[in-house]
């Protein structure tokens, strides 16, 4: 690239921090020239790290909506329910726009984010980043080379872990469908999105089941406090903030999920964090309503069928998948380790595809690093080959999980013809 491509964070969170931290290690390709952001400790850490001048520092993205454009691209990091006016009002503005997943929390303002994308003929691209991982690139090769001859089912499993659950979906962000999205699509719209991109095939059919299992207030011991600072099960409960937080401080884990709980990472701005804010509620006193176990069932053009399990009762750790062909099988751990059984040869293959978590580099087993390069070399030269997930891609895989959690509600099978209308 002659020039760095000149970017905006737009919500300096977790994601938003880590996609701009893209720029420390590739700044030959990506310079951060301004920040959008209410919160002063998120804004400041920006500001610092990239040398961000005042006049392109706002408090919210609408301030910086009111300039001319003022940067090459945008990246859209706010929450869920902001994506879509941000979004909206960015194109107008000829921004190229990189938007953190999902897209919005209804399908109706996700088709107005892609319409608006195709009339303002920008780079545009959602992070789902797991079709960007080399794991995938490497697993999709061999599947369109024929490694299991047709696919006829696959087995994709999430755990998401019951401490993650804890963290985001119970005391975090994304725990109340009101305020954010609900399980499916804030979770798991990678996971669907990532087996239409490895199956290759339109989704047809589509059935749920799921429900808030554990994370309520039937499930809370008796004389136990609403606030784990305050507990008498603080050191002996499987979900004690207390526990959780402070053991992370203590081994110097800093970082995520850390620093979402406490920004300064300190003893008293920890203990002043669990004592005053959400990270620190009981898990069974909280407002959330997002389910903690879901499966979906999926039936795609051509006959294959697939089952998605996501649930927070585990350890966490990488997904792990199944492919069943008519001439060979795969199994997958952790996103990296790819199994490969050919009925022929009777004769088994491993590939290590290293898919190691290093920082923004690595994140989510180098996705997060793949987009960025993928978003960014479209940018600079015009070369939309790469992006993998723009409008036409990331809109059919939405359709898909609003049709599943439909499903779910409804307890009944969707057909998805008729659900996009």
């Amino acid at each position: 690239m002659a020039n760095p491509v000149s970017v905006i964070i737009v919500g300096a969170g977790g994601r938003g921090w880590g996609y701009a931290t893209y720029a420390e290690h590739c700044p030959e390709q990506m310079k951060v020239v301004g920040v959008a952001e209410p919160r002063a400790f998120h804004r400041a850490r920006v500001v610092k790290t990239h040398q961000i001048a005042r006049e392109m520092t706002f408090r919210n993205w609408q301030a910086l909506a009111r300039q001319p454009k003022l940067a090459d691209a945008v990246l859209i990091c706010t929450q869920d329910a902001m994506h879509e006016k941000a979004m909206l009002a960015f194109a107008r503005l000829g921004y190229h726009i990189l938007l953190e997943k999902p897209m919005a929390p209804t399908a109706k303002a996700c088709r107005r984010i892609v319409e608006a994308a195709r009339e303002a003929g920008t780079v545009f691209a959602v992070c789902h980043v797991m079709r960007y991982t080399t794991y995938t690139q490497i697993l999709k090769r061999m599947l369109d080379e024929g490694a299991v001859g047709d696919i006829v089912n696959v087995q994709h499993y999430e755990p998401v872990g019951f401490w993650h659950q804890a963290h985001s979906f119970v005391r975090g962000n994304w725990r109340n469908e009101k305020e954010s999205s609900f399980m499916l699509l804030a979770k798991s719209c990678h996971d669907i999105d990532w087996l239409s991109y490895i199956v290759g095939q339109p989704c047809k059919l589509v059935s749920s089941f799921g429900t808030l299992r554990h994370f309520r207030r039937s499930e809370q011991p008796a004389g136990a406090a609403d606030r784990c600072m305050d507990c008498q099960f603080a050191d002996s409960c499987v979900y004690s903030a207390k526990k959780f937080y402070f053991d992370k401080l203590e081994k110097k884990e800093l970082g995520w999920p850390l620093d979402v709980a406490d920004p300064e990472m300190t003893a008293p701005t920890l203990e002043r964090a669990l004592r005053e804010g959400p990270y620190g509620r009981c898990v069974y006193a909280c407002d959330n309503d997002v389910v903690d176990h879901q499966v979906v069932n999926l039936e795609y053009a051509g006959g294959a069928t697939a089952s998605f399990t996501m649930t927070a009762f585990n350890p966490g750790g990488g997904r792990k998948t199944r492919i069943g062909g008519t001439k060979g099988y795969i199994e997958t751990n952790d996103s990296s380790l790819i199994r490969h059984y050919d009925y022929f040869t009777k004769e088994w293959k491993e590939i290590d595809t290293d898919a190691a978590d290093a920082g923004i580099l690595g994140g989510h087993g180098g996705g997060d690093g793949g987009i960025m390069a993928a978003f960014l070399h479209a940018v600079a030269t015009g070369d939309r080959s790469a992006v993998l997930s723009g409008p036409d891609a990331t809109i059919e895989s939405h359709l898909t999980v609003f049709a599943a959690e439909q499903a779910r509600r409804k307890n009944r099978v969707v057909e998805l013809a008729k659900f996009k209308g």
